[in-house]
């Protein structure tokens, strides 16, 4: 059979023309979201999305087969009947092929839906005034193909395209629906097994809808794009990908997350650079490639406009090329502001400079009004399509574990408390902030946190407690009053008396080291500090961690490890993989949201995930659970190893 273009493979070419040409070689190219797909719709539940949709068009027949021609003729035999129902529907025109997740025909008419696990409220639309939304246009893409490929293939029928979404304006009205479908194995190909209990009567409220987007897929079909038409779009793309021919593509900010771009710091044995070979194609020399480019450039909003410009160098760039967050507002505060914090940058690359920046006097002031003991406390959490149980919404966020350090006045650290739920089917978020509670509760001594998503939870359970029928709900909420701060949104506004500090922003004040790159993310501040700190690196260079500093999941650690070329090895990179021999590092970047602190998360929600949505022996849940306690105290005790440089570097 000929090279076909598929749904994926078409959104792919339409976000880089160029991927077309890299996707689907795992031998000969890098490719860093290999295995994506599955481990997102397993983090967020889209497997069970999946099943959940077909129950509620009951009685459908499953195409299995994954044989392209097989299941081509056996969609075409069902479509013959006059009325029928068919998961996973194969159509093929010329070169092009889909699955379809539900096919509808009643008479003349059918309904093609596409189920995706993304959240939406009720109300929300898929446009505005300037056409499609961003968020949801490589979803009507998806949807636009598909109706074009069904259209051509069987033009005697009248074919409407839906999107059918978990709808975060509904509630749950019956527990356990997660507990309906468990995600298994079967050589090499991940299924879903639905319980004896998942049929049409037992699922109360509808959580997902079915959204009508014929007419948003009429304006994809209608815009005109660089190739022509939709249809010129479509025809070149297969043309193209069934000879396996590379296509330019313009280079610009896209490039920034290419999972194409082999790191420089990791060789893969034979594996091959996408991102490289166009650049190189595109005339840009393997000099420009070796130096840091303007794609590093922490927030830069305008990478697309200097690529265009080919100004592609870090170094090239002065302040004069940086932008105000907000037009209009004086960018300027008593310490590192964000357009500092991009020269600060820019500078250390022009100069070769690799020593770190720290403003002492501004970070030892801060350090002052802290108030021993000191505590560092790091959450891992879900949120998936389908709730776990009753009265709670798509996507409402679950807390399953914490991890809380703390330091004394001395210096003395102790891995003080830690917390985790693995029931299945079990809501924590309750149960959590009570542990939490205790385990802080103890002084008054200064909570950190790094990133917004402790604060963002805390509010999300303050919310919760309130909407539920708990005994204690209001000695809770003052609790998570005392510290926190309500957000923006919150009808109820207030901030605590010992509100938590960010250590991000710490960071972001006061401190810059060359080795992050731009990134704020602690995986990449920590592995920065350890390499020019002399404290971190005589204390932590005996196995003293698990020993005399008391640890409730490493004995006899030791963190200063080196490479064979004498670089201190990344910590997290030593701690055992969760999932499969993936390192955790690649399980964090499924879900990046920097800014949230999300992306620190990835690795431990996909693992809480396998446990909650899996098929699996109690050995390999054990292992599971003992890498999300190790995963989650390294955590806080990475926030500890940041204050310890800093305390000694401010003396």
């Amino acid at each position: 059979m000929t090279r076909v273009l598929t749904k994926s493979r078409y959104k792919l070419a339409v976000e880089c023309s160029a991927k077309l040409f890299y996707t689907g070689k795992k031998d000969i190219y890098y490719d860093s979201k290999l295995d994506n797909e599955f481990l997102m719709a397993l983090a967020e539940g889209g497997f069970q999305v999946g099943e959940l949709a077909k129950l509620y068009y009951p009685g459908g027949v499953n195409i299995e087969s994954l044989d392209y021609e097989t299941a081509l003729q056996q969609t075409a035999a069902l479509l013959k009947e006059e009325n029928v129902i068919i998961y996973e529907g194969a159509f093929r025109y010329e070169d092009l092929f889909i699955r379809a997740d539900i096919i509808v025909k009643e008479g003349n008419k059918i309904k093609l839906l596409e189920v995706k696990a993304k959240s939406i409220d009720g109300e929300e639309t898929f446009t505005t005034k300037n056409g499609i939304k961003s968020k949801w246009r490589p979803y009507l893409d998806d949807v636009a193909f598909q109706k074009h490929v069904i259209i051509k293939s069987y033009p005697q029928f009248e074919i409407e395209a839906y999107l059918f979404l978990s709808d975060k304006s509904k509630t749950a009205s019956v527990d356990g629906l997660n507990q309906l479908f468990f995600v298994y194995e079967d050589q090499g190909r991940y299924q879903v097994k639905r319980s004896e209990k998942g049929d049409y009567n037992n699922l109360g409220t509808p959580l997902l809808t079915a959204f009508c987007v014929d007419k948003e897929v009429e304006l994809i079909w209608n815009e005109p794009t660089a190739l022509g038409s939709f249809e010129d779009q479509v025809k070149f793309f297969s043309a193209k990908y069934a000879v396996d021919h590379f296509i330019d593509a313009t280079l610009g900010g896209q490039c920034t997350k290419c999972e194409f771009k082999l790191p420089a710091d990791q060789k893969p044995e034979g594996k091959k650079s996408g991102f490289h070979e166009c650049w190189k194609k595109a005339g840009v020399t393997d000099e420009i490639l070796s130096q840091p480019l303007v794609l590093e450039l922490w927030d830069f909003r305008k990478k697309p406009e200097y690529v265009k410009a080919a100004r592609y160098l870090l170094k090239d760039l002065e302040r004069a090329d940086l932008e105000p967050k907000t037009k209009g507002k004086k960018d300027s505060v008593p310490y590192l502001s964000r357009i500092d914090r991009q020269e600060l940058q820019i500078q250390k690359c022009r100069d070769n400079d690799p020593n770190h920046f720290l403003d002492i006097e501004g970070l030892a002031a801060e350090m002052k009004q802290w108030k021993f003991p000191l505590h560092f406390i790091d959450f891992e959490t879900t949120a998936v399509a389908i709730p776990f149980n009753a009265g709670k919404r798509p996507y409402e966020q679950t807390a399953f574990q914490f991890s809380h350090h703390t330091v004394d006045e001395n210096g003395g650290v102790v891995h003080a408390h830690e917390w985790i739920n693995t029931q299945r089917g079990v809501f924590p978020n309750f149960e959590f902030v009570r542990a939490l509670k205790e385990s802080l509760s103890g002084d008054d001594g200064t909570i950190f946190r790094y990133a917004v998503h402790e604060n963002t939870i805390l509010n999300v359970i303050y919310r919760q407690l309130q909407d539920s029928a708990e005994t204690d709900k209001h000695e809770l909420c003052e609790w998570i009053k005392t510290i926190t701060h309500s957000s923006s949104s919150s009808s109820d506004q207030w901030r605590g008396e010992r509100d938590m500090v960010d250590l991000r922003e710490m960071v972001l004040r006061y401190y810059y080291h060359p080795l992050t790159k731009g990134s704020n993310s602690i995986k990449f501040v920590l592995p920065a500090i350890l390499s020019c700190s002399d404290y971190l690196q005589e204390k932590y260079s005996s196995p003293v961690y698990g020993n005399e500093i008391p640890s409730k999941n490493f004995k006899a650690e030791t963190w200063i490890k080196r490479d064979e070329t004498g670089h201190i090895i990344n910590p997290y990179k030593l701690l055992p993989c969760i999932h499969n021999g993936i390192d955790n590092e690649s399980l964090d970047e499924v879900l990046t949201d920097e800014e949230s602190g999300i992306a620190d998360g990835g690795a431990a929600m996909i693992a809480y995930a396998r446990m909650q949505f899996s098929d699996m022996n109690e050995t390999e849940r054990e292992r599971i659970m003992s890498a999300l306690l190790r995963y989650c105290e390294l955590d806080t005790l990475a926030m500890v190893m940041i204050y310890e440089a800093w305390r000694e570097w401010c003396k």
